[in-house]
């Protein structure tokens, strides 16, 4: 830059000579304009490449409102490149409010920090691009000034809060799942109480039943926090299980596929899993040594219906023969679980041990 205005002067020096006008007093006022142009340039070209740097979407404006200039963060952020000198206030394709209603170009907080002269800040708003897509982002535009105090443009610079807001939207789901789980606990408690205070007999056997039941229903929200919105079949079965598991080949024999299940049906179906240990453990295949309990599942596809298939079966206890009374377990095969997870249960008490069989509808798998 300085041999281009070097070069210019030294062109300018001889023009003005050879027309009898040469000599310092002329010379010098109007190099020292050229060179204080080419500053000018050269700061404004460094003052570009700065922003074409930036990360966050950054353009400018005249003191009319038309966009003088944008840097490729802002092209990306408005899916598109706008005319410079025609496009008005801001480049978006279109604007919206936080909430979603529709925001003229001419309201924009662009617009409004140019017409009042003044720093916008606070506002939340939404661009979305030609293609549909919508990304929210928080203006700041501010208007430029001149040496004499005039209003000669603005700058803005719109920062993407996109991931914050889907941090929001997901804190948001968490607090309603959350609340979701307590009521629904809080059902589940009271309607464990009732029954067992039906079917108990004692304070000690309605005591130890409450402990083990809440306990299960402990475990099992335990899994839920720990895996997330599911956990594995298998989970819930070794939950419940592996304190009976003593060492031996067979004693426990878990037997099937990997199937997440949905923490909507998790606690009704370890609920269930519970009860059927728990029975087995008082009164079947392992309150005696050498009893076994085999669960076998699969999963059926039909169109677009999954469905868990399993069954419980003891081996090796006790005979068996039909209760004479209708236990907790009993009702919560037979009316609880249709009604909560649609799942449908046949227990046959044969005189070898308990077989239960089992179907629950699962959730379609997402398409790949």
């Amino acid at each position: 830059m300085d041999r281009q205005i070097g070069f210019l002067e030294s062109e300018l020096d001889r023009a003005l000579a050879a027309r009898g006008e040469g000599g310092p007093e002329n010379v010098v006022p109007i190099a020292g304009a050229l060179r204080q142009q080419g500053a000018v340039r050269e700061r404004e070209r460094r003052f570009r490449e700065l922003l074409d740097a930036l990360p966050a979407a950054v353009y400018t404006t005249d003191a009319a409102g038309r966009i003088t200039y944008y840097n490729e963060a802002a092209v990306e952020l408005w899916g598109h490149r706008p005319p410079l000198g025609s496009s008005e206030w801001c480049g978006s394709w279109k604007l919206f409010w936080s909430d979603g209603t529709p925001l003229a170009h001419a309201d924009c907080p662009m617009a409004i920090a140019l017409k009042e002269d003044r720093p916008v800040r606070g506002i939340e708003a939404a661009a979305e691009r030609p293609d549909g897509t919508r990304v929210p982002f928080i203006p700041y535009p501010t208007p430029l000034h001149d040496e004499a105090g005039r209003l000669v443009g603005a700058v803005n610079m719109l920062v993407d809060i996109t991931e914050r807001k889907r941090a929001e939207e997901h804190q948001a789901l968490l607090v309603r799942e959350l609340h979701h789980r307590v009521k629904n606990t809080l059902a589940t408690v009271q309607a464990i109480m009732g029954s067992t205070a039906r079917s108990a007999s004692t304070i000690e056997e309605f005591k130890e039943a409450m402990i083990g039941r809440i306990g299960s229903l402990a475990r099992t929200h335990l899994l839920l926090s720990e895996e997330g919105a599911a956990v594995s079949f298998a989970d819930i079965l070794h939950n419940e299980l592996d304190p009976f598991d003593d060492g031996s080949e067979d004693r426990i024999c878990l037997e099937g596929p990997r199937v997440e299940i949905a923490s909507r049906l998790a606690v009704s179906l370890g609920m269930a899993i519970h009860e059927l240990t728990t029975n087995a453990a008082k009164y079947g295949a392992l309150s005696v040594y050498g009893g076994k309990v085999a669960v076998r599942w699969r999963v059926t596809i039909e169109a677009s219906r999954r469905t868990l298939e399993f069954e419980w079966a003891e081996s090796g206890g006790p005979v068996v023969g039909a209760p004479t009374r209708q236990g907790f377990g009993s009702r919560l095969l037979d009316f609880v679980l249709p009604g909560q997870i649609q799942a449908q249960s046949r227990v046959d008490y044969r005189p070898e041990g308990v077989r239960v069989q089992c179907t629950l509808p699962l959730p379609a798998e997402p398409a790949d």
